[in-house]
């Protein structure tokens, strides 16, 4: 165990200095038709989901995949036989073909494998929430500086025509000086939808346990912990760093919003009781842009659905819902149709799979060969991991909590 660690901390340290002297290894150049060969690290539900919309892409082989659970080794590779598989995801890096990994960990883990796949000389797509605190955010800022890397985070929306349409209204003839978003994500679900069965086959014999929990506090092996990890704090920020992270960055992409001074969350846990994380919260983020954002979110009503926007201006008011359609309301106009939700008993799908993963994905392999600026930049996916960590922090010291420009710290 020492030895791992000590392979993390000093991965997470030296990327800095490798790339000061040019022994950071650089990906082959790619033209327009070039096949580009990527890699998974990280097998469960969402990152099977990402892996299958990468394959989809044009020229985009799989090579291999990476998982500290073995049952999800053998699940991916009988889909695709020709992957070659590991345990330990150093040893998919150390593959000098693979131009490119997919991240899709437990948030916990994501700076862990971040900053060696750039080291390694990756470009990367890294699931939201892109960094589990500013001390990893910072960590990962440091490998990618410099690095010559592609980087896309994994919030669809900035894929979305909800972008462009939405942009379309921000301007003074239309919403004038806009000083509200409110945001909302409701589910009517047990556990958001969360909850999975243990297999019979999650044991030490078929899990590194070690691995799973990197720089978390150390417990015995825990089946429930390793399966169910998004109940708990170790591993996870709960709602707000599943869905609530969509919405800030979508939202600090269209408005080009820095890190709030300034964040407040409460809620609490009302039909969850297995979960350490709130099912209910409402979160305040003073923006230092002059708008106030807030956003609410529940497992216990699914009226406003899986994502809807409201954007209120002095002239008008934006509206996007869950499928990323957009509409204006004129100021004059006052809007009385009924918020769009889900259907009821409609089951919400965890992994998020669907158009916008697709394009986004294509996006990404689209800024690979082509070196540009991704739609979901590792500085949108700082900031938007960065408010996350803040309306975390606050509710859980039950308190405001500020963030400290100048040390880069929540306090």
């Amino acid at each position: 165990m020492s030895n791992r660690r000590d392979f993390m901390q000093k991965a997470l340290s030296g990327s800095a200095a490798l790339a000061a002297y040019g022994l950071l290894p650089s990906s082959r150049v790619l033209g327009a038709n070039d096949r580009i060969r990527i890699g998974l690290i990280g097998a469960g539900g969402r990152g099977t989901q990402i892996f299958k919309a990468a394959l989809q892409c044009p020229n985009v082989e799989g090579v291999a995949v990476a998982d500290v659970y073995t049952r999800r080794l053998d699940e991916i590779k009988a889909k695709v036989p020709n992957l070659t598989t590991y345990s330990d995801f150093r040893k998919l890096l150390d593959d000098k073909s693979i131009d490119a990994v997919l991240i899709a960990t437990p948030q916990h883990m994501h700076a862990l494998n971040f900053v060696p796949a750039i080291q390694a000389g990756k470009d990367v797509y890294q699931e939201k929430t892109m960094a589990f605190n500013p001390d990893h955010a910072k960590r990962m800022r440091k490998a990618f500086q410099g690095s010559g890397r592609v980087v896309q985070v994994g919030i669809q929306g900035t894929s979305s025509s909800a972008v462009g349409q939405a942009r379309e209204y921000l301007n003074a003839d239309h919403v004038g000086d806009l000083t509200q978003l409110h945001t909302f994500h409701y589910r009517n679900a047990p556990y958001g939808g969360w909850k999975r069965a243990i297999p019979s086959d999650c044991n030490p014999q078929h899990v590194d346990w070690k691995a799973f929990e990197g720089e978390a506090k150390q417990y015995p092996f825990d089946p429930n912990r390793f399966i169910n990890w998004r109940f708990f704090w170790d591993y996870s920020g709960g709602n707000v760093f599943e869905n609530m992270v969509h919405q800030v960055g979508l939202w600090f992409k269209l408005l080009d919003l820095k890190i709030p001074p300034h964040v407040t969350m409460v809620g609490a846990n009302y039909l969850s009781p297995e979960m350490q994380v709130p099912d209910t919260m409402n979160v305040s983020m003073i923006q230092q842009e002059k708008v106030l954002f807030t956003w609410n979110s529940m497992f216990g009503n699914n009226l406003m659905g899986a994502g809807y926007d409201e954007a209120l201006g002095t002239k008008g008011t934006i509206l996007r819902d869950e499928k990323f359609n957009v509409r204006f309301v004129p100021q004059e106009k006052r809007f009385t149709e009924p918020a769009i939700g889900t259907e009821p008993g409609h089951a919400p799908d965890i992994v998020g799979g669907g158009d916008i993963t697709d394009q986004h994905m294509q996006n990404f392999f689209d800024c690979v060969r082509s070196r540009k600026e991704p739609n979901c930049p590792f500085d949108l996916g700082f900031r938007s991991a960065i408010a996350c960590r803040m309306a975390v922090e606050s509710y859980r010291q039950n308190r405001t909590v500020r963030w400290d420009a100048e040390k880069e710290e929540i306090v």
